[in-house]
């Protein structure tokens, strides 16, 4: 049975190039108790041997490949589903330790997916080091989203070393949503001989309109207020996170303790994320900084929101977005944090009152002008047209518990994003028990020395905790 793709989840396939390639991953790190990775890697690859078929969206592949610009896309099923060159085994070259890991993972990322099968791939890493066995998958994002895949990549893990063994992610059928009990009125509306539901629907398409219109009032009257915080399209400095990128990508990581993020938040009165967005800012400041690269203007982050329902079983794509000060422009880290603090503050109120379809819509037009400027980006002519943000950061809420693959623990979690032209960085940190992953997605062409960027992101976190969190000895840094 075909699905149509969403204009939305249509928009990735259109950004597609040889340069920029529009999948997002995941690298997962799992402690082996029970014998050793490469024991772990074979009886994976005997399962495989015996798989013919997967469930959806794993299973779905375009029905025209060759046409990635068509305007009338649909996911058919793959009669022809192949589970071996879907999961692939690898191995680390000695000594197998965290430059080798990352080295591979760059090298995996920056390949394109093939649109003549579903497009994902997963591979089964060993001889790390460790003795732990790495997993990286990667799935393009109009498939599925990246909250939605790693929804779906985690099914294949339990929540005790007891539990029974899980199949592996793309052989669990999809979640069902439970529909909810309707009333009277509403059942009687969905009757084909009542009008009911086709007025309900008119009036959700004018309140969305409605909303998106005093959404894009608002960000107009912003730029003649110099005082408004919001955060306004075009708005952004021109930069080097603003050019051409290349096909080729580095890949670093850096894991921070979520509780004391969070002491950081409590203290500054913020949200979670104000602080994540707070760290990549005073991270980013000190690096454009050692390159000469700085601009005078803060840098502006592009920050998905993902609005789906909480019971809702995924596929596609529904997210908002927000633009948002990074506050590079100041060199304290209070007045920094501050500075996210407002702006994603009146960002918020912006967005709050609109339903799903009026967000979606507005995000569109907020992320409109990229098109323009990757388009213009990747003939080299970025300069011409100002950009509306320079880096995209995202915070992808991942388990709150510890989880295992096969009675072995699930050791860390880390996001790996896309680049586009006019965007050669990504940041997006994921969540896991009491940990909080950062991936750093960068050009390897554009950004020198990628890791830099991620040891800068730390020292951001340490000025914070001094400017807002009590310590023993000295008392609280407000």
């Amino acid at each position: 049975m075909a699905k149509w793709l969403s204009p939305l989840d249509a928009m990735f396939l259109y950004m597609e190039s040889p340069d920029s390639m529009m999948h997002v991953g995941g690298l997962v790190e799992i402690e082996v108790t029970d014998g050793t990775s490469g024991d772990m890697s074979r009886r994976i690859r005997d399962e495989l041997e015996e798989m013919t078929s997967a469930q959806a969206p794993w299973n779905l592949k375009l029905a025209t490949p060759k046409f990635l610009k068509n305007p009338a896309h649909r996911w058919i099923e793959d009669p022809e589903f192949d589970a071996m060159y879907h999961v692939r085994r690898s191995a680390l070259p000695s000594p197998g330790g965290e430059r080798e890991l990352g080295v591979l993972v760059s090298r995996l990322h920056s390949r394109p997916l093939d649109f003549r099968r579903p497009p994902w791939e997963c591979y089964i890493i060993e001889g790390h080091e460790s003795g732990n066995l790495m997993m990286y998958a990667k799935v393009h994002h109009s498939l599925v989203d990246g909250y939605t895949a790693v929804k779906m990549f985690m099914r294949s893990f339990s929540d005790s070393p007891d539990a029974p063994d899980e199949p592996l992610f793309f052989q669990i059928p999809p979640a069902e949503r439970r529909p909810k009990r309707k009333k009277r009125a509403e059942r009687e509306a969905d009757s084909p001989a009542d009008q009911g539901s086709f007025v309900s629907a008119v009036a959700g398409h004018m309140t969305s309109v409605r909303d998106i219109g005093k959404g894009l009032g608002r960000l107009s009257r912003s730029r003649f207020r110099k005082d408004d915080p919001i955060v306004t399209i075009l708005q952004a400095p021109r930069s080097i996170l603003n050019g051409r990128i290349g096909r080729n990508r580095r890949f670093a990581t850096q894991q921070y303790d979520i509780g004391r993020m969070r002491r950081i938040a409590d203290a500054a009165g913020c949200t979670l994320n104000d602080v994540v967005l707070a760290v990549c800012g005073g991270g980013l400041r000190d690096y454009m900084q050692s390159i000469g690269a700085l601009p005078a203007k803060p840098l502006i982050a592009f920050v998905p929101v993902n609005i789906r329902p909480k019971d809702d079983p995924g596929g596609g794509n529904m997210v908002g977005g927000m633009l948002a000060s990074l506050g590079t422009d100041v060199e304290s880290a209070e007045e920094r944090l501050k500075a996210v603090v407002a702006s994603t503050t009146a960002a918020k109120k912006q967005m709050e009152k609109m339903n799903r379809a009026a967000i979606i819509g507005y995000t569109m037009y907020v992320g409109s002008p990229l098109l323009v400027q990757t388009g213009l980006a990747q003939f080299g002519l970025g300069k011409v047209f100002p950009p509306s943000f320079n880096v995209v950061i995202s915070n992808v809420p991942g388990p709150t518990k510890p989880l295992y693959f096969r009675g072995n623990r699930l050791a860390s979690v880390y996001p790996v994003s896309f680049l586009m032209h006019g965007g050669p960085l990504n940041i997006t940190c994921e969540s896991y028990g009491d940990t909080l992953n950062f991936g750093f997605v960068g050009c390897r062409d554009t950004l020198p020395r990628l890791q830099r960027l991620a040891l800068a992101c730390g020292d951001a976190v340490d000025e914070l905790e001094k400017a807002f969190v009590a310590d023993e000895h000295h008392g609280a840094h407000i």
